[in-house]
């Protein structure tokens, strides 16, 4: 077996990382072809990205919070044969936040309270980096039912790849936070409701009625939530250093992401997460940094104004015979690429290197090169996962 099937095979949770813009959405439905290829059982993968990419690859109009099977007509179609089921759902802010809400709520009437409350929505929208908190929560509720036999989450993108780990973690810290007493301490004592009521009337008549109020009444609210939310917080996060969970860290091996990824990976180690693989995404091919590269390079450029030319130029005109204007433009971009090369062949030579250092720190290290287009169907998924299956 490959190291992508022992890692799939091993685990029941397995959370996609990295920066934003690496491809993590097609890795992560890559990764849940890959399963059901080589698993009889219920794979799901879990989605919160908010460009909706997952269910566009899969050939869904759409994909919400309840999980949907991938019709098995999907991959004969793309000649994909998979032995087991394969589930995608995708996260939903507003309706995870209504969720939590009824789960927490100590009686009815806070739930009520707290879901009729004008603010709550804009408030729940921007609240603790809702999508990171929301996927951990939605990753614990899939892994108690035990419904599924592995679950692939396709974790928020962010500026910094360590949100995702540190969102139950800031749940915990904001009910004890100094902002959370100050919204909620004129509710708390009587003196600072007389000394403060000025202050809300002229509030109130710049920001709108009641605006201020509102945002107490909700947090006052919210606070009674307190142990529910803490309690899951801590679940959550002892799930995530689960052995039954691994972290898997896409980047590609351009300089910014890479730092993030290396970063990424050492932050793992540090909270005792597990690491289970590293995937490097569109990565030129490591031969075009050698010698004989470079060579071939310089050949194609001496031969470019001659049979080189006119051989492409015959083959793109489809003829015997090629124009002269086609064996001109072919012979130009044969020159430029020749002459240029030097500078993909640094690139080439800098991947290499990055990619060396992250294999050193990783248990497994996946590659996937340049694809030609974007992959938008199951048969592309199918091809990836032979990729990330390969490790080349």
């Amino acid at each position: 077996m490959s190291d992508l099937d022992n890692l799939l095979a091993s685990r029941e949770m397995v959370l996609v990382a990295g920066s934003g813009g690496v491809g993590k959405t097609t890795i992560a439905a890559g990764m849940g072809i890959a399963a059901a290829q080589r698993q009889k059982g219920k794979v799901l993968v879990l989605t919160v990205d908010p460009a909706r990419r997952l269910a566009t690859a899969l050939g869904l109009e759409e994909v919400g919070n309840v999980p949907v099977r991938i019709p098995r007509e999907a991959f004969a179609d793309a000649d994909v044969a998979v032995r087991g089921e394969l589930w995608v759902a995708m996260l939903d802010t507003k309706a995870g936040w209504d969720e939590l809400i009824r789960q927490h709520a100590p009686d009815v009437g806070v739930r009520d309270a707290v879901l009729a409350n004008p603010l709550y929505q804009n408030i729940t929208s921007r609240f603790v980096q809702s999508h990171d908190y929301l996927a951990m929560e939605q990753l614990h509720d899939l892994h108690a039912t035990g419904e599924f036999d592995l679950v692939i989450v396709d974790t928020p993108p962010s500026r910094n790849a360590l949100s995702i780990l540190d969102a139950p973690g800031r749940m915990v810290d904001f009910f004890g936070s100094r902002l959370l007493r100050w919204l909620t301490v004129p509710y708390r004592s009587r003196l600072f409701t007389v000394a403060s009521k000025p202050f809300y009337q002229v509030a109130d008549r710049v920001l709108g009625s009641r605006f201020l109020q509102d945002i107490a009444d909700f947090f006052v609210l919210f606070q009674a939530m307190e142990r529910g939310f803490v309690k899951r917080a801590r679940a959550v996060e002892a799930l995530l250093v689960d052995p039954r969970t691994a972290f898997v860290v896409v980047t590609t091996l351009e300089t910014a992401p890479s730092h993030e990824a290396k970063f990424l990976v050492s932050a793992l180690r540090e909270r005792k997460m597990s690491l289970g693989a590293v995937v490097a995404n569109r990565v030129l091919p490591a031969e075009l940094a050698e010698p004989e590269a470079a060579e071939s390079a310089m050949a194609m450029l001496d031969a470019a104004d001659g049979a080189l030319a006119k051989r492409v130029a015959r083959r793109l005109d489809g003829g015997s015979k090629a124009t002269a204007k086609t064996t001109r433009t072919v012979a130009n971009v044969l020159r430029q690429m020749a002459s240029r090369f030097d500078d993909v062949a640094l690139v080439a030579a800098r991947e290499a290197e990055w990619r060396a250092e992250l294999h050193a720190s990783a248990p497994a290290m996946l590659t996937v090169p340049w694809l030609d287009g974007d992959i938008h169907d199951v048969r592309g998924l199918g091809e990836l996962a032979e990729h990330l299956r390969r490790g080349d």
